[in-house]
C-alpha cells in the first residue's frame, strides 16, 4: 500500500511523499487564483470552486481568503453553503457538508492529525479522519471541529467552540471542549436571541423572508 492509499484509508502515512506534494501544490495553483478575485468576478470564483472543490452544489458562496491544505480537492458542499472569510479547511481527509449550512468568520475544519509518539512526529508522520456536518447547520465564528468529527442536522454550533466529539441533530453546543446545551424547541419559535423576541409569527416571517 502506498502513501496515496493510506492516507485515503486513514492510516499512518507520509506527507512529504514526492507524488502528493505535486499534486497537492497544484491544488494550491487555483486556490491562490480564487484568492486573488476581485469582490466583482463571482462568475469566476464559481468557476474555480467548482475545479476546485471535489464537488460543490448550487448557490454556494465562499468568502476570500479561504484556506484548505488541497484547494478543496478533499471537500463535498450541498447546495447554498455560505462561508464567511477565513475559513481554514484541512482537508488532506474528506470534508462532507450539507446543504443550508452556514460557517462564521475564521472557522477551522481539521481531518488531520499526527501520532502523539515522538518518533513518528519527528518523521511527518500523519494520518486523516474525515468530517462531516449535516445541513441547515450553523457553526459560530472561530470554532475548531477536529478530526473525525460528524456534526447532525440543524444544529448550532456557538463561538469559539471547539469540537472533539460527534453532535447530535437539532440540539444547541458550544465550548471548549464543546457540549450540547440543549435542543432546539418551543422557545427558539419565540426568541432570536435571548430576551429578543420576534416581531412577527414565525409562519410570517418565512413569508416575508421567502425562498
Amino acid at each position: 500500500m502506498d502513501n496515496a492509499e493510506r492516507m485515503t484509508a486513514g492510516l499512518i502515512y507520509s506527507p512529504n511523499d514526492s507524488g502528493l506534494m505535486q499534486q497537492q501544490n497544484a491544488a494550491l495553483e487555483l486556490l491562490f487564483d480564487f484568492n486573488a478575485t476581485r469582490p466583482s468576478q463571482t462568475d469566476e470564483r464559481a468557476a474555480l470552486l467548482a475545479r476546485m472543490f471535489a464537488s460543490i452544489g448550487e448557490g454556494c458562496y465562499v468568502e476570500p481568503p479561504l484556506r484548505a491544505n488541497w484547494g478543496g480537492a478533499n471537500v463535498r458542499f450541498g447546495d447554498n453553503v455560505y462561508a464567511n472569510f477565513n475559513l481554514t479547511l484541512v482537508d488532506d481527509g474528506e470534508i462532507v457538508v450539507g446543504d443550508n449550512v452556514m460557517f462564521g468568520p475564521n472557522v477551522v475544519v481539521t481531518t488531520a492529525g499526527h501520532p502523539v509518539l515522538p518518533e513518528l512526529r519527528v518523521r511527518a508522520a500523519q494520518y486523516n479522519l474525515p468530517v462531516r456536518i449535516g445541513s441547515n447547520v450553523w457553526i459560530g465564528s472561530g470554532t475548531q471541529i477536529m478530526p473525525g468529527v460528524t456534526i447532525g442536522d440543524n444544529t448550532v454550533v456557538g463561538a469559539g467552540s471547539v469540537v472533539t466529539r460527534d453532535l447530535p441533530a437539532d440540539v444547541v453546543a458550544v465550548g471548549a471542549p464543546c457540549r450540547v446545551v440543549r435542543e432546539i424547541g418551543e422557545h427558539d419559535r419565540v426568541f432570536y436571541q435571548r430576551e429578543r423576541m420576534f416581531d412577527l409569527p414565525v409562519e410570517e416571517l418565512i413569508q416575508l423572508l421567502g425562498d
